[in-house]
C-alpha cells in the first residue's frame, strides 16, 4: 500500500513538474498578447496568488476611472443625484466587461486617447465661449 502511494506521489510530482513548465510557456504567450498598460500592470504589481489579484483590480479601477472621465467630459449633463447614481452604477457594471476586453485589446490606451481628445475639445469650447462673452460685453458697452 505504501509502495503504491509512493508511485502515485512520484507520478503526481512528474505531472506537476511538467505542468509548471507548460504554464510558464503559456504565461509568456499570454503576456506577449496583452496590451501595453495591462501587461505593465500584470508584470509589475505584486501577486499574492497565481490569480494576479492586485493587477486585475488595478486594471478594473483604471478602466472605470477612465470611462467615468470620458463620460463626464463628453456626455454628462446636469442631472439629479439619483440619476447620476444609476448612470455610474451601469457604468461600473459595463466596465467589468471592458476589463476583460482590456486584457488583450488596447482599451485603456483608447480611453486615454478619448479623454485627451475631449479635454482639447472642452478647452477650445471654453475659450470660444469666453471670447464670445468678451465680444458681447464690448458690443453691449458701445
Amino acid at each position: 500500500m505504501l509502495n503504491m502511494m509512493a508511485v502515485t506521489s512520484s507520478a503526481l510530482n512528474l505531472v506537476l513538474a511538467s505542468a509548471s513548465t507548460v504554464n510558464l510557456d503559456e504565461k509568456d504567450r499570454v503576456f506577449e498578447r496583452m496590451s501595453g498598460i495591462t501587461r505593465f500592470l500584470y508584470e509589475n504589481l505584486p501577486s499574492y496568488n497565481t490569480a494576479y489579484d492586485i493587477a486585475g483590480y488595478a486594471t478594473f479601477l483604471i478602466v472605470f476611472l477612465m470611462s467615468a472621465i470620458v463620460y463626464k467630459l463628453g456626455f454628462a449633463k446636469k442631472l439629479s443625484i439619483g440619476r447620476n447614481v444609476v448612470i455610474y452604477t451601469f457604468l461600473f457594471v459595463g466596465c467589468i466587461v471592458l476589463t476583460f476586453l482590456a486584457l488583450f485589446l488596447p482599451m485603456i490606451e483608447g480611453l486615454i486617447v478619448a479623454a485627451l481628445i475631449l479635454i482639447v475639445y472642452k478647452s477650445r469650447l471654453w475659450r470660444e465661449k469666453r471670447e464670445e462673452a468678451k465680444s458681447a460685453k464690448i458690443a453691449k458697452e458701445m
